[in-house]
């Protein structure tokens, strides 16, 4: 009740202020990293249509596309090479845009019925090895398999995947990474030899702190996704924007120089609020409903407007998100076609806002 109290009260107070020019840190873009072949068009894009935008974040979701030489059994399909990814470094240090790497770490390691590169080649690190992938999935399913999770306690996973998050980010020459750990489905489960009859929010909260640790041991900080520190029971933001887990209670057990990604796509939910009255930096990012996004937009410049000394710079501005591929959203954004509403199309709209 805690949390529903103070998104309450904070959007009570903020609502009569006259809404201000955003005083936005950051105004970002995160899609996934572009096929090889759209390499250089995407440099293009960068140069000439994201940084007309205004933007100054872009997160890249790489993943295993990538020819990684620390863990080459890891690379997955199309991956980029070095030299490719020094292309994108370069266009973004031209135009002052701060470029981040994301890999997904602890969930999202499965998609329906295959799994994720990691659980393909390292099997051993399923946190729930005993629930098949079906032949035809569908959700929801009698095993509440949305997408598998890697065991956070398993002895060898970190060197594995440390080993990639350290060889990403020094190609991306970047001082910060992001590790995804949304929709966490899978942690504690009561058949893990490790795991089971753990807390699943002290689980949680340390798998974010280890992370967070080893890349500070490089001068780099961690951004996440923030929806399994959102109690989604209490708040009625639902399964998949807020935690039905418990793992929500770890917001006051992480390290607070993590920076969380605020993400609502259905409703614009104020709890951008939440995770700044804990003491986190967080940034409020929407998806594709224009609408949706124009009003998360209106609702950050009020707490912006009205925030106290302390508050004001947790807020860092705005994360558009694009789920599909990134050939699609450029084509979408150089085209002048208005009827669908898109990824692209929701860009569009914010950046006129965020911009005037």
């Amino acid at each position: 009740m805690k949390q529903v109290f103070l998104i309450v009260l904070f959007t009570s107070l903020f609502s009569h202020i006259i809404i201000a020019q955003s005083p936005y840190r950051y105004r970002g873009l995160c899609l996934a990293a572009p096929s090889v072949k759209l390499v250089n068009n995407f440099v293009d894009f960068i140069d000439n249509d994201l940084s007309a935008a205004g933007i100054n974040l872009l997160i890249l979701r790489i993943d295993y596309r990538y020819n990684y030489t620390s863990h080459p059994e890891l690379i997955d399909n199309d991956p980029l090479s070095k030299e490719d990814i020094k292309k994108l470094v370069n266009v973004c240090k031209k135009n002052n845009i701060r470029l981040i790497p994301q890999i997904n770490l602890l969930g999202h390691q499965s998609w329906a019925s295959t799994p994720g590169k990691l659980l393909e080649v390292y099997p051993e690190f399923d946190e729930t090895p005993g629930i098949k992938f079906p032949k035809k999935y569908k959700w929801p399913n009698s095993d509440g398999l949305y997408c598998k999770s890697y065991c956070p306690l398993h002895p060898k996973v970190h060197g594995v995947v440390f080993d990639l998050v350290d060889e990403i980010c020094d190609v991306f020459e970047t001082d910060a990474f992001h590790a995804g750990l949304d929709e966490v489905f899978y942690i504690g489960y009561e058949k893990c030899p490790r795991c089971s009859r753990r807390d699943k929010a002290e689980l949680f909260a340390e798998e974010v702190t280890r992370i967070r640790n080893h890349l500070k041991m490089q001068n780099r900080e961690l951004w996440m996704w923030g929806d399994r520190l959102i109690d989604g029971k209490t708040t009625g933001i639902g399964l998949w924007e807020g935690s039905y887990n418990n793992t929500y209670r770890a917001i006051d057990m992480i390290p607070k120089d993590v920076v969380i990604c605020d993400w609502h796509y259905e409703r614009p939910d104020p709890t951008a609020v939440l995770f700044a009255a804990k003491g986190l930096s967080v940034l409020t990012c929407p998806w594709k409903n224009t609408n949706n996004a124009l009003q998360q937009e209106k609702l950050l410049r009020n707490l912006i407007a009205g925030a106290t000394k302390e508050m004001k710079p947790k807020y860092l501005g705005m994360l558009q998100t694009v789920w599909g591929s990134t050939q699609n959203f450029m084509e979408k954004y150089k085209s002048n076609v208005k009827k669908e509403e898109t990824s692209a199309t929701c860009f569009k709209a914010l950046t006129k806002a965020w911009n005037k």
